[in-house]
């Protein structure tokens, strides 16, 4: 991979020169696979990751049977919402969903960058922020709304870090994604593809028509984007 290549992570396009000079040279570019382990729960974070495309599901885990997404990032975010928190560790775990490329850090080299510039530490601490909004609203779309509702959420967020209107899936993700078993989920895609919403197919699903999905989703999608809208612009 190409270090100079342009770099089309929103967080580090948006950077000011000096901060751009500052933080560029310590970033290693990296491909991102499905199921590429990012933060393991419980353990120190070493490398934090700012991605340009594929998607990266943040996951709470009470045991066997028991995990849910909280958070995805993609290219307009990054990892380590501990390490910007000046903590070393999360208890939850962050992995690829949909292959990717992006540039990883070391999580010191960040920790240093941020304690020479306070304009950096706070444009990173402002998508931290975002990211906890994010997080909230995905607790009240668990919830307060109906599977299919939550599922129309989650593909137009998935959407939104995607480059186009296909999205790369399995049923298996998606039913740790929203807390629910594989039939559910089965269900709930059949329901949107039989009024012409999506279109599914084993291991992708296309969105056909969006304006219809954000009103199935009624309601449990906009408040965190119009959020990450307000302090960084539209991703």
């Amino acid at each position: 991979m190409d270090a100079g290549r342009k770099k089309k992570n929103k967080i580090l396009a948006g950077l000011s020169k000096d901060d751009a000079a500052l933080l560029l040279p310590l970033l290693t570019p990296v491909d991102l696979p499905v199921r590429k382990l990012l933060e393991a729960r419980g353990r120190r974070i070493e490398q934090v990751y700012f991605l340009d495309c594929g998607l990266a599901s943040i996951v709470a885990s009470g045991g066997t049977n028991h995990s849910i997404e909280v958070g995805i990032v993609g290219s307009e975010g990054m990892t380590g919402l501990s390490v910007l928190m000046a903590a070393d560790r999360s208890p939850h775990e962050t992995f690829m969903q949909a292959a990717g490329t992006g540039w990883r850090i070391a999580a010191g080299d960040l920790r240093a960058a941020m304690d020479r510039s306070a304009n950096l530490r706070d444009r990173l601490l402002q998508y931290g922020h975002t990211l906890i909004v994010q997080m909230g609203f995905t607790a009240l779309s668990n919830g307060r709304y109906k599977l299919e509702e939550r599922l129309a959420r989650w593909l137009l967020m998935a959407q939104d870090r995607s480059d186009g209107d296909d999205i790369a899936l399995t049923h298996e993700f998606l039913a740790v994604m929203l807390g629910t078993r594989r039939p559910g989920i089965t269900t709930a895609l059949n329901e949107l593809e039989k009024i012409e919403i999506i279109e599914s197919r084993r291991g992708v699903v296309t969105v056909r028509d969006r304006a219809a999905l954000e009103e199935t989703a009624n309601g449990s999608y906009g408040g965190a984007e119009a959020e990450y809208v307000r302090l960084f612009g539209a991703a």
